[in-house]
């Protein structure tokens, strides 16, 4: 029996062809991405800051908060997200209030921030004789 087929099989190719003329060109560099910091980092660095400030330890807070040393390290590296009682107790040591760490994370949250990494906020317009203060 006689056939005219050809005994080659087709190939497909399970990864895309990417000899340099096929290649795409790369993208222009436009700088690093802006990244949004995240908020254990910081306040790790708020409470890194303020023990660093106070001249301490991490073994003198971390005994005068009753946490364990590594886990102090691992919250001020921004390395464990904390729960409250944790922060609570960390802020105690240090001689502040949770609200007072978070108030200054918050301040150093809005420094980092940049434009970019901040979504869009829709206001409504004001409305006659309406009075908005800021703050």
């Amino acid at each position: 029996m006689s056939s005219h087929a050809s005994n080659h099989a087709r190939v497909i190719p399970l990864r895309p062809d990417l000899r340099p003329e096929w290649r795409p060109a790369p993208a222009e560099p436009s700088g690093p991405p802006s990244k949004e910091p995240l908020w254990r980092d910081i306040v790790g660095d708020v409470l890194r800051r303020e023990r660093l400030a106070q001249e301490r330890t991490l073994k003198d807070v971390a005994d005068a908060a009753r946490i364990s040393l590594p886990y102090l390290s691992e919250i001020e590296r921004g390395l464990k997200e904390a729960s409250s009682e944790v922060l609570a107790a960390a802020a105690h040591a240090l001689g502040l209030g949770l609200a007072d760490v978070l108030a200054l994370g918050r301040s150093e949250l809005l420094r980092l921030a940049t434009p970019a990494s901040r979504p869009a906020v829709r206001r409504a317009p004001a409305r006659q004789g309406e009075v908005r203060l800021a703050a």
